[in-house]
């Protein structure tokens, strides 16, 4: 009886630390201040389930997630796109920062422009809001 105790806590133990290792990884990006998931099946039914905490367990609670997106602050759009191999494709001004389409090695994609988009980052300032496949719902 002891034995068999013993296995199930040792099975147990090992399946805490693999969901602690790779739980992280079903994120498309690091957590910043905020996560927010969108899901639905497009973005005309789109939900936002903004998180402050535990963004990865979370997302394992959400049905149909179509996108995600993170707030950063002093944000280097340089070693940002660097860090997930991420090129810009075109990019808008608006009044008081500048959005960024980009394709990157992401789950998500829409079409923009008759262009293939799988990363939104809108910059302000020093402050960013990245996105994939796009923000939903403005920045």
């Amino acid at each position: 009886m002891q034995l068999i105790r013993l296995f199930f806590l040792t099975i147990s133990a090992v399946f805490v630390l693999a969901a602690v290792a790779f739980l992280p990884q079903n994120l498309c990006f690091e957590s910043g201040s905020t996560y927010t998931f969108y899901c639905g099946t497009s973005s005309a039914d789109c939900k936002t389930v903004t998180v402050h905490n535990f963004a990865a367990a979370q997302k394992l609670c959400l049905k149909n997630v179509c996108g995600e997106s993170t707030d950063y602050e002093n944000f280097d759009l340089d070693s940002f796109l660097e860090s997930i191999d991420g090129k810009v494709v075109f990019e808008e001004e608006f009044s008081d920062g500048v959005n960024y389409y980009c394709t990157a090695d992401l789950p998500y994609s829409v079409n923009v422009n008759n262009q293939k988009i799988n990363l939104h980052i809108a910059v302000k300032g020093n402050a960013a809001r990245v996105a994939s496949p796009i923000i939903f719902g403005g920045y």
